[in-house]
């Protein structure tokens, strides 16, 4: 399982990537492979939305599963990435890059300092595992 080291991740298996105080958010290569093949997807947030820390952006169905995507950060939706509506296989493809889902700009950057490190999600994910 990769988890790229630039990046933080919450216990709900979303990642985060901040550049400036614009944070891209999608769902983790574990939650991706936790799900299987993803069959639809739907936005819950539109751009200009104020949303909460934890509170549901994307629902996804998958073969196997729904799982609702939560936000790890608070703030303003600035972006959808529109593309995965017709393209929501590069999530189990492609989880880190053309998959990114929401975009926030963050209105408590504070909220960063509580997610994990790559090292802590991966400790986490295999903790999960035994």
């Amino acid at each position: 399982m990769k988890n790229p080291q630039d990046l933080k991740y919450a216990k709900t298996d979303e990642w985060v990537k901040v550049e400036g105080n614009t944070a891209t958010i999608g769902v983790s290569d574990y939650a991706q492979s936790q799900l299987s093949d993803i069959v639809y997807l739907e936005f819950l947030v539109e751009p200009d939305d104020e949303i909460k820390k934890g509170a549901s952006i994307v629902t996804l169905e998958s073969v196997k599963a729904a799982a609702d995507v939560s936000s790890p950060v608070s703030g303003r939706v600035v972006a959808l990435n529109d593309s995965l509506s017709d393209e929501f296989e590069s999530i189990n493809t492609d989880p880190f890059g053309k998959a990114w889902m929401v975009k926030v700009e963050l209105s408590d950057p504070s909220e960063m300092d509580g997610l994990m490190s790559a090292d802590e999600y991966s400790a986490f994910c295999d903790d999960r595992e035994h």
